[in-house]
């Protein structure tokens, strides 16, 4: 018989797993996703909404959701692009070539499609960015469910990729998607970030001094207009990823970069992403019709995450690969990079948090929900099935040939 202690360690290694798999945040977000659909449209609805826009302090659930919450996941965010950056999987142009230039691709098809059906309406028209984006924790979820059918050059290309477009993501939010501007806050902002930038090049590891400029920086920048989820990442640009010459018996994983990083994975993928997703997928189908299928703005989002996210990504790693510019990943397929760039198109997190910015009407925000999980969900499906029944190549296959 299993004893007490034994039966409790297979719990925690299997809650440890579950923890740690790629998959495991994309599945929660699936379903907490799919929860806030059912209960929109249930009648727990009016207290689901209602909730929502109670206050607490100065702002409303919704914002301090919207507005902090997603400051730390934009911190992490900003973790991993300069981790990756610096020390990782795009560290030199060689790497960087292939999904940088995929990921631009993969912004401005969907951006040309969702113009394509809304460039007559200025008001619609604020919303070309919504389905540029690409849910990362989506998006290798659905990857790392392959297992062994996508090959690890693969699961590194859509990585960079999505870093890449999440990186592009930031800097449309901060050009494009800020209201007016408080000069004053934003001179404070731009002291704490020289403040940040001192303790940087004076090599302080310890968290806490960047921490708490971090929360300063978030308030001033809340105050100044700029949306306050950038403060995470002007903050992660100044965590320091390299160790102080004082400890060079240290591993790498204990520099601050690596440690904020490892402490921040779970609970931003299974508490702060969940919380957004169910706080913003909520969409009522009360009124929904077969009108919907012809709206522009749904059209341009679901169409942009499907067709612009292929038409873009698959057609910069053609011309890559064309111009002897890049190769493939190795063992990689085209269909795979076909299944990948279906992947992309789905914008869940980011693409639904654009919305919000570019819509202040909740009925314009509806209808880009509508368009954001249709087009995420058509674009999941068909990027699993299409990966599912590839096949990997052989080494001589997997040339640059391959795609000429």
């Amino acid at each position: 018989m299993m004893t007490e202690n034994a039966r409790r360690g297979r719990i925690n290694s299997t809650l440890r797993r579950f923890l740690d798999s790629e998959a495991s945040g994309g599945m929660l977000l699936m379903a907490v996703a799919a929860l806030a659909i059912v209960v929109a449209n249930s009648p727990l609805a009016p207290h689901y909404f209602s909730a929502l826009k109670s206050y607490l302090g100065p702002l409303s659930v919704l914002h301090w959701i919207n507005d902090a919450l997603m400051a730390v996941f934009f911190l992490l965010v900003g973790l991993e692009i300069k981790r990756e950056m610096m020390d990782g999987q795009l560290s030199t142009w060689s790497r960087r070539v292939l999904p940088g230039f995929a990921a631009l691709g993969g912004m401005v098809g969907p951006a040309l499609i969702y113009v394509a059906f809304n460039g007559s309406d200025p008001v619609a028209l604020r919303g070309w960015a919504i389905p540029a984006a690409t849910d990362i924790a989506f998006a290798l979820g659905v990857l790392s469910l392959l297992g062994p059918r996508a090959p690890a050059s693969l699961k590194v290309f859509l990585a960079a990729l999505a870093i890449i477009d999440d990186l592009g993501a930031v800097v449309i939010i901060a050009l494009f998607y800020t209201a007016e501007l408080a000069f004053l806050y934003l001179a404070a902002s731009a002291a704490i970030a020289a403040m940040l930038y001192v303790l940087h090049r004076r090599k302080v590891n310890s968290l806490v001094p960047y921490l708490v400029l971090g929360l300063l920086l978030w308030f001033c920048i809340l105050k100044s207009g700029v949306h306050a989820t950038l403060a995470g990442v002007i903050l992660a640009m100044f965590i320091p990823i390299r160790l102080t010459p004082a400890k060079p018996e240290a591993s790498e994983a204990a520099s601050p970069l690596h440690r904020l990083e490892d402490r921040l994975h779970i609970p931003v993928a299974f508490f702060i992403v969940p919380i957004f997703g169910f706080a913003n997928a909520g969409v009522s189908f009360a009124s929904a019709s077969l009108a919907l299928l012809e709206d522009p703005l749904i059209l341009g989002i679901a169409l942009g995450l499907v067709l612009g996210k292929v038409v873009g990504i698959l057609g910069t790693v053609w011309l890559l690969v064309k111009m002897d510019w890049a190769d493939l990943p190795v063992a990689a397929s085209k269909r795979q990079i076909l299944g990948v760039s279906l992947l992309c198109g789905i914008g869940f997190t980011m693409s639904l948090f654009i919305a919000l910015l570019a819509f202040g009407d909740p009925a314009f925000q509806d209808r880009a929900k509508f368009g954001i999980l249709g087009g995420s969900l058509i674009a999941g499906v068909l990027g699993y099935l299409v990966l599912r029944f590839a096949k990997n190549e052989t080494p001589a296959e997997s040339s640059a040939a391959t795609f000429r």
